[in-house]
């Protein structure tokens, strides 16, 4: 006899947690992701009608399918909670569609943490899919896809093998590209500072600086300029001109949304995206916590919005009053305004609940678990803090026509800085004696000093997410994928954490630019995510956007496939002989990435792997982990200092080792897909492992 709730999740980590709270009428599966999708093999679009998408069940999935269906049978109610955005409203109208769930049904729950209460909350309040939201996603997808399998086969014809083009990720590649040409193009320019110790009449010294002359600001350009002021400034006489105190009230930082959490996360932690989101996810989609049992730590991770709710925001006061005193908390609760152009569908990234610190969570997390949430609840905590305050001190001084500047500033209350420590150097340690307006000063040295401008910086992980953002080019959902497949596509290399592009990446890009100039135009790339947020909003059919975008990128697309010639791309030398034959070794690329290859092919065909570095160090000698590719294309790690050190692991090395026998952990997937540390030590007595 049917009876009770089926309610289906995206992952299988998030459908252990909700299992442990829901109770007995409750049956949790997970749908591992989209159930459905676009073909693989073709376009999977009838571009004739209406650009209809054509969804096949994706590879892999019948069986689950299948089951789902099956037990949708079983049930009195079935209920959609897939992830609350775009893409799991997407998710959830394939499940409704698979299982034939009538069209406006209220099978679909939201929730942005997953604890106990809002989830119970979520089920009261039920609604029917949202098909704007829908709408929306099969909107992107089908402009990727038309991108994408139009894009990648030219490449391939004009370039290389392999390659893709994308919609987003080409116009990464070219802000890359177009910063590294910034900086071959940058000229240094010389210019010259002055500081100056002075004494005020009981020789207590302090510094102060050139900033003007007769009013202007003062720009020294040589030596020669530099030593006609100094000339001048040691025969005139200074004189305090104006002696300014005030108290400077410092605001804390909004809470994170996922762009800024991937930003600090790299800054602070040393996390790149995909590592920051793939433990972020862990925190949202429940730990088991002791005698609490399963809950999920953070809000939802993919957000663009600083909104907190008021039961955040109370809870968080009542924690800052208690813990710190009420001088610590604000006469009302900090609101922060969102970015322009923000969806501000969801709350920003937060504790699910104060009162689970950092310390008395710890025992239950990994370390990057660890190191991540404390920034999370820091962050949060401080947020809703008081603001510090500094005493400032600022003395202008005359000499002659010139114009001298001396500052301090001293932290007097720390405010949210008690929790969370911005990096922002606020603090000026120049001790200032006590000094009137009018009074004398004497000069005691001239301290001139030679500079050059710099070129703009290398784009980091951090710094390309922020412009991402800023140019509103993809969404918080797509950073990390972003970044991901253009390092894997080999159009830019990561250097000292810096991106730079590679000759086939500057290449892509200009051929891209030459001959599609709205794709590869970021203005053009922003107006296509306002048009999709139009059709989310319910004012603007999905349709007329694809239409509008298809006509002249099909007539370029033509143009393109006549025009361009093909493109030759001279193998980089690898900078080392071939140990087989003595001729230099090339660097290749294959299906399976870079490899070097002798290029005295095909005479000899000595080949072999480029090590790349992971960061961790070796758990037998201490030297470097590198990832390494076998004969078949499979990953494995070795130690850099092979054949001296033989470690070798078909699994990644985490760095750590066996609290119970001393040998490596390693990252391994169990039945479940989910990510565990494993001891290598087959013999180890412990039974014990630690989900990742």
């Amino acid at each position: 006899m049917a009876g009770g709730t089926l309610l289906i999740v995206e992952s299988a980590a998030k459908a252990k947690t909700l299992s442990k709270f829901l109770g007995k009428g409750y049956k949790v599966k997970a749908s591992v992701g989209h159930i459905k999708d676009l073909p693989k093999s073709k376009l999977g679009i009838d571009i004739d009608d209406n650009f209809a998408p054509q969804y096949i069940t994706i590879r892999g999935k019948g069986e689950l399918l299948k089951e789902i269906k099956e037990e949708s049978q079983k049930v009195d109610r079935v209920l959609l909670a897939t992830d609350p955005d775009r893409e799991g409203e997407a998710i959830a109208w394939h499940l409704q569609n698979a299982m034939r769930i009538p069209e406006n049904s209220a099978c679909r729950i939201e929730f942005h943490e997953i604890t106990k209460d809002a989830v119970k909350h979520a089920i009261k309040h039920s609604r029917p899919i949202d098909k704007k939201r829908v709408n929306a996603q099969q909107a992107r997808r089908v402009l990727d896809r038309l991108v994408g399998y139009n894009l990648s086969p030219l490449l391939w014809s004009k370039v290389r093998k392999g390659l893709s083009g994308g919609r987003v990720q080409s116009v990464a590649v070219r802000l890359i590209v177009e910063r590294e040409e910034e900086i071959n193009r940058f000229v240094p320019e010389e210019y010259w500072t002055l500081e100056t110790v002075l004494a005020d009449a009981g020789h207590n010294l302090f510094n102060a600086k050139l900033y003007g002359l007769e009013d202007e600001k003062l720009e020294i350009k040589d030596q020669a300029q530099m030593t006609g002021i100094c000339k001048e400034l040691e025969k005139a006489g200074f004189k305090v001109a104006k002696v300014e105190k005030k108290e400077k009230r410092k605001k804390a930082s909004p809470p994170f949304t996922t762009s800024t959490l991937q930003q600090e996360a790299a800054r602070r932690l040393n996390f790149f995206s995909r590592r920051t989101m793939k433990v972020a996810q862990e925190l949202y989609e429940g730990l088991e916590m002791g005698k609490e049992g399963t809950v999920g730590l953070i809000t939802y991770l993919r957000t663009d919005s600083t909104r907190v709710s008021t039961v955040a925001q109370e809870e968080a006061l009542h924690y800052i009053n208690a813990h710190f005193g009420a001088q610590y908390a604000p006469d009302s609760p900090n609101e922060y305004k969102s970015r322009k152009g923000a969806q501000d569908a969801h709350e920003a990234i937060r504790p699910t609940s104060v009162t689970r610190t950092p310390e008395s969570v710890k025992s239950f997390l990994s370390r990057d678990q660890y190191r991540l949430y404390k920034l999370i609840w820091d962050r949060f905590v401080s947020s809703q803090m008081a603001p510090a305050v500094y005493d400032t001190l600022s003395v202008e001084i005359k000499a002659g026509s010139y114009q001298l500047r001396a500052s301090s500033s001293q932290l007097k209350f720390p405010g949210y800085r008690k929790v969370y420590n911005d990096g922002d150097e606020d603090e000026v340690k120049n001790p200032i004696p006590d000094l009137k307006s009018g009074q004398d000063v004497f000069l005691q040295e001239l301290k001139p000093e030679q500079h050059f401008t710099q070129p703009p910086p290398r784009l980091t992980e951090a710094s390309l997410v922020k412009l991402l953002e800023e140019k509103n080019i993809g969404r918080p959902s797509t950073y990390a994928p972003i970044i991901d497949t253009i390092l894997k596509r080999n159009y830019v290399e990561r250097r000292n954490k810096q991106f730079v592009p590679t000759e086939l990446g500057v290449i892509v890009v200009e051929l891209l630019k030459e001959n599609f100039s709205s794709i590869m135009d970021v203005e053009f790339t922003a107006k296509m995510e306002e048009g999709l947020d139009r059709i989310e909003e319910g004012d603007m059919e999905w349709t007329h956007v694809i239409r509008e975008f298809y006509g002249p990128f099909s007539e370029d697309l033509e143009r393109a496939r006549v025009n361009v010639e093909r493109v030759q791309i001279k193998d980089e030398e690898a900078g080392k002989p071939c140990p087989e034959c003595g001729q230099p070794l090339l660097i290749k690329h294959g299906r399976f990435g870079k490899f070097l290859a002798c290029s005295g092919f095909p005479n000899c065909r000595h080949t072999e792997s480029v090590n790349q570095d992971i960061g961790i160090k070796c758990p037998r000698c201490q030297g470097a982990v590198v990832a390494l590719r076998s004969r078949k294309g499979r990953t494995f790690y070795g130690c850099s200092n092979f054949p001296n050190c033989e470690f070798r692991s078909w699994n990644k090395p985490t760095g750590e080792t066996c609290p119970h026998c001393g040998e490596p952990l390693v990252e391994k997937l169990n039945r479940m897909k989910e990510t565990e540390k494993v001891c290598v030590n087959a013999d180890c007595p412990s039974k014990q492992k630690a989900r990742v």
